[in-house]
């Protein structure tokens, strides 16, 4: 049904007021781990989408990121929590009903900025009979923070999400 974000309850009241396809989305070039730029907030028109998950045009041209600019075409997801939508990938979409991303320790986002397959080859290199990690730690995308990323059906971990108060000078984030 067109238009059905406009009534998604995590994206209730970000609209632009003028524009009721316009949304603040977590623009990247991938996290910490895989890049140096940090992640930027554009406005992006949404074109279409189901559920969480959301197509649209980025409308203002990111300041440094190579990846993406005005007139991009890009997917985004609304996390369970977390501020704003965050751009994905294709294979981040793929892998991502295998593995449990917990809330991050700072800002409780749930999602990751780079595919889990991409963070493990990074994180932890293949190496001759090396098994493949269930759970390990990523530094968040968007405030630095750690996320618990557990494969699906593994044994449920402890996790504290407890956030803490922002800071004077992170209001704007």
């Amino acid at each position: 049904m067109p238009g059905s974000w406009r009534q998604h309850p995590r994206l209730e009241g970000r609209f632009h007021p003028d524009h009721p396809d316009d949304v603040q989305v977590v623009v990247h070039d991938g996290g910490p781990r895989l890049s140096r730029a940090a992640p930027e907030v554009v406005w992006v028109r949404i074109t279409d989408g189901e559920g969480d998950i959301l197509s649209g045009t980025i409308l203002n041209q990111p300041s440094d990121l190579v990846t993406v600019s005005a007139g991009s075409a890009i997917r985004f997801k609304i996390p369970t929590s977390g501020e704003l939508p965050v751009m994905i990938t294709e294979k981040y979409l793929a892998e991502r009903s295998d593995w449990t991303v917990h809330a991050c320790n700072r800002c409780g986002l749930t999602e990751l900025f780079d595919a889990p397959s991409d963070l493990l080859r990074v994180v932890f290199p293949p190496g001759p009979g090396q098994p493949e990690a269930e759970v390990f730690t990523a530094l968040c995308g968007w405030c630095g923070g750690t996320q618990l990323v557990q494969r699906v059906g593994t044994e449920a971990i402890e996790w504290p999400t407890a956030k803490r108060p922002k800071r004077w000078w992170e209001f704007w984030r």
